[in-house]
């Protein structure tokens, strides 16, 4: 298709420019500061739609933050597809580690640094562009929708609702999402499977004020002590998590399922050189890829309490507080999970201590058969720009609508990723390939002529 890389050719530094000016609002979703932030990036969606070819777009409201949707409905006998992306972003904490200011974006050696430049902005903005070309050629095959959300990095909290009150205006055939990872530059992915996600703040506390440490120490119990020994006894030695039932709904993969995925390209030595460990640590019988892939996990994301300063400070604090995540696989419910996991910390913790477990967001994992019409456009969207078959891959991460609207809309995903496990997601210098991001539009403006092919038999 000369037209596509021709218009992408033709507009490749505007592309990036209007990446940038996205990029450049502070949209942090799990700080208050930045709320204003989150309407300037939904206006900027709005006016992109609109600049695209979308007949219409607007803003709508929420309890928390806006949602942005856009349209264009060229013919209501045609197929119907919903791009989903979301603005808001991870706060950029620890600052100091950044090599450059986090949202005024660069690009050196080839790479997009900035907060965004892969997740989501970076890739949800491949569907504007690769919209725009297909409208601005004349050679859109089918109605367009987008749904682009201001929550994703804090649960997709409000979207649920949103979607159960908007069921027809977001009728759809299918959803195309970006925001999971290639194998490797040149070896593309489609995902195929997501991990769902369970998440709780658990606070421990000992004495009602913090207490001198050499008066009391040894003779009260010090909460962070305890709380570490609560979550340690999580996991046994071969990296079982311990707390009954959490394992009861697990769906095992079969023997041909585990074969099919080692045929995905995985270097150990390189890998653990890419995160600087010495080794790997997960549950004893399945390999890398399968820990992340096809089992659940159980994580500290973050754990806090007494005196953090600067220098010295003798306490022994009155409370401790640790906010822990768990990796889920298909069949587990998270609310399930959840009520499992705070019944378990309120029964093992101590006389001596009172634990509180706050519940916090979550979402289902999702499965997409591999054998879908639009999983097959996909697959040969990707075979066209990279010369190759993509690898049907499941992610470790979580994306909680997924499945949300396949149970809310009752639609399937086709999760179109061209991020790259060296992009730093989530982390200070977060990086996306230029290369990706134009070799993206240039993908999913395939799909969509691959899609209406098969729409037509």
């Amino acid at each position: 298709m000369d037209f596509i890389k021709q218009y992408i050719d033709n507009n490749k530094q505007r592309f990036l420019d209007e990446l940038f000016g996205l990029i450049r609002i502070p949209s942090i979703s799990s700080e208050a500061a930045h709320k204003p932030d989150m309407y300037k990036a939904a206006e900027y969606w709005k006016k992109s739609m609109l600049e695209a070819g979308a007949d219409k777009a607007e803003v709508f409201e929420t309890e928390g933050n806006p949602i942005v949707y856009g349209e264009k409905i060229i013919d209501k006998k045609l197929p119907t597809v919903l791009v989903y992306g979301h603005m808001d972003v991870m706060p950029v904490d620890p600052i100091e580690l950044w090599n450059n200011p986090p949202f005024e974006p660069v690009v050196k050696d080839g790479l997009i640094l900035a907060r965004g430049a892969d997740d989501d902005k970076g890739q949800s903005f491949m569907h504007a562009k690769a919209f725009e070309l297909l409208v601005k050629t004349g050679k859109l095959p089918c109605n367009v929708k987008f749904l682009i959300e201001g929550e994703e990095e804090i649960g997709s909290t409000h979207l649920y609702q949103f979607c159960k009150d908007h069921k027809d205006m977001l009728k759809a055939d299918v959803f195309i999402v970006s925001d999971t990872e290639m194998i490797e530059e040149d070896i593309p992915a489609i995902t195929a499977g997501l991990r769902g996600l369970a998440y709780w703040e658990i606070e421990v506390t000992g004495p009602n004020k913090d207490l001198h440490s050499g008066i009391y120490g040894g003779a009260v119990a010090n909460p962070i002590n305890v709380l570490c020994k609560m979550i340690a006894d999580v996991q046994d030695e071969n990296g079982h998590i311990t707390i009954p039932g959490f394992y009861d709904d697990v769906v095992i993969a079969s023997t041909r399922e585990r074969k099919l995925m080692r045929k995905a390209p995985y270097d150990e030595k390189t890998y653990k050189e890419a995160i600087d460990v010495k080794a790997l640590k997960g549950e004893k019988g399945y390999t890398t890829n399968e820990r992340t892939w096809i089992r659940p996990s159980f994580d500290v994301c973050g754990i806090y309490g007494g005196y953090t300063g600067e220098g010295s400070k003798t306490v022994l604090p009155s409370k401790a507080t640790a906010k822990i995540s768990c990796r889920l696989v298909p069949n587990q419910d998270n609310h399930k999970i959840s009520k499992l996991v705070k019944k378990y910390f309120e029964k093992i913790a101590p006389r001596y201590v009172k634990v509180k477990v706050t519940e916090m967001h979550g979402g289902m994992a999702y499965l997409c058969p591999i054998d879908l019409p639009a999983y097959k456009a996909a697959e040969r969207a990707f075979n066209k720009v990279y010369g190759k078959e993509p690898i049907p891959v499941r992610s470790g991460g979580s994306i909680p609508i997924i499945a949300g609207f396949e149970s809310i809309l009752g639609v399937k995903s086709i999760l179109m990723g061209f991020g790259l496990g060296s992009d730093n997601i989530h982390s200070p210098n977060e990086n996306y390939p230029v290369n990706n991001f134009y070799k993206g539009i240039e993908t999913i403006a395939n799909f969509y002529l691959e899609y209406a092919k098969d729409a037509k038999k």
